[in-house]
């Protein structure tokens, strides 16, 4: 019944034998059409497992979070609508270890289906935000990256991201340390938004 529902909702096909649906032991609410704006989608945290079964579906460029940096998450988050999911985001630690690693989070992947309204992903930064500053009160900093051949950061921009920093990427290879081959080659801008001033910081306004 549920994998039926999941592949003929909207008259979208979705593919991954059920994947997409939240709830499967539950009936579905509302009437079986597709949200017509992102403010009906419910964004909440989801096991690992499945953001990335969702990211797989989903992600044109970095469908793979396998391997590598990308074997855990801190937290995950899905957005849902009628039972049926249409956006998936995972965060864990910043990739760049010279980054603090106790105190900024990265995005490290965000994935929308094709039939999501849009601005969905503009909506599920500002309540992932907001749920990040208030359930994990070391974090200071969030943290993602761009990638230049096929987004202009405007989602980030009108979320109130700074552009921080610009690299080429290249293989992550080293003598000590493999990784499997890179999925994007692509330049990347680093965007970057703080949410609470650190410490330290506070401590040094005080005195």
């Amino acid at each position: 019944m549920y994998k039926e529902i999941a592949t003929n909702r909207g008259g979208v096909e979705m593919s991954g034998d059920g994947v997409r649906v939240a709830r499967p032991l539950f009936p579905m609410e509302g009437d079986g059409s597709n949200p017509s704006s992102p403010l009906q989608l419910w964004i909440s945290e989801i096991s690992l497992k499945k953001a990335k079964e969702l990211n797989r579906l989903w992600h044109s460029r970095l469908p793979r979070y396998e391997s590598g940096f990308c074997e855990k998450a801190k937290i995950c988050f899905g957005a849902e609508y009628g039972g049926i999911y249409y956006a998936v985001a995972i965060w864990d630690n910043p990739t760049a270890r010279m980054l603090p690693q106790y105190t900024w989070l990265e995005l490290k992947r965000l994935a929308v289906a094709p039939d999501a309204p849009k601005n969905t992903c503009s909506r599920m930064i500002r309540i992932m935000t907001l749920i990040i500053k208030k359930k994990m009160p070391k974090i200071t900093t969030l943290i993602s990256y761009q990638d230049t051949e096929i987004h202009n950061g405007i989602i980030y921009r009108a979320s109130g991201w700074i552009a921080t920093a610009y690299r080429t990427v290249g293989e992550w290879n080293c003598k000590r340390r493999y990784r499997p081959p890179a999925q994007s080659y692509a330049s990347k801008i680093r965007w970057q938004k703080e949410i609470r001033q650190p410490i330290a910081s506070l401590l040094g306004k005080e005195e």
